[in-house]
């Protein structure tokens, strides 16, 4: 269960979701664009899900065994390569490369999708958060561990009910904070965003590095084992 909390927590980093949720919180009536877009995407996400377990679950242990050979391999490479990329951004060395990309993108219309949350409707929110959703890769690694351990069907489907919730979580903490006490939550996204502008960089290292090294611990930790 472990393993599966993690890659829940590790999905809920998607900079699609992040950008998504932080222009609805700019728009008019953040809280039923939320809405929308969060049923949206827990109906793909879950759905996709069940279907993906399931099918899994039904696989040969031909099959089980290759994951279980390939996976470690697979962490172990990302793991690598997620530690290469914080080298590269914590030692300046892409500077650069990012002042290209930011007079490249100033000169570049936002995407569709983008333009389309502009509109601020919430069934354009749910129709982009069903579309958008698709599985990730920590989120099909979360999946392929939910297939290896013996629970029941009900069971399966909670917990993958319940990766969802920890996936989603960038959709639902504004949402509940809007709904629970919308004042108190304008000012703190205020506060945060501002935070973040000063120390995003930073606290985005961090968890690079953290996550790196559990996954390179991980995949070395199965190879031998």
């Amino acid at each position: 269960m472990s393993q599966i909390l993690l890659f829940a927590c590790t999905a809920a980093f998607n900079p699609t979701l992040l950008t998504a949720t932080t222009v609805m919180l700019l728009l008019d009536n953040p809280k039923r664009l939320l809405l929308g877009y969060l049923c949206g995407a827990f109906l793909t996400s879950i759905t996709l899900g069940l279907l993906i377990v399931f099918e899994l679950d039904g696989s040969s242990s031909a099959t089980s065994t290759a994951q279980n050979t390939v996976s470690p391999i697979v962490d172990i490479v990302f793991g690598v390569l997620i530690l290469i990329i914080a080298f590269v951004v914590g030692t300046g060395r892409d500077t650069r490369r990012r002042a290209r990309s930011a007079r490249r993108k100033a000169d570049k219309a936002p995407p569709k999708w983008q333009q389309k949350l502009s509109t601020g409707t919430a069934r354009t929110t749910f129709v982009i958060g069903a579309l958008l959703t698709l599985p990730g890769g920590s989120y099909l690694a979360g999946l392929d561990e939910i297939s290896k351990q013996d629970f029941s069907n009900t069971t399966t489907v909670l917990v993958i009910v319940g990766f969802n919730v920890i996936m989603l979580a960038l959709l639902e903490i504004p949402l509940i904070g809007y709904t629970v006490s919308p004042d108190k939550t304008a000012r703190t996204v205020e506060r945060v965003k501002a935070w973040l502008s000063r120390r995003g960089g930073r606290v985005g290292l961090i968890v690079a590095v953290v996550v790196g090294v559990l996954l390179v611990a991980k995949g070395v930790a199965a190879l031998v084992s």
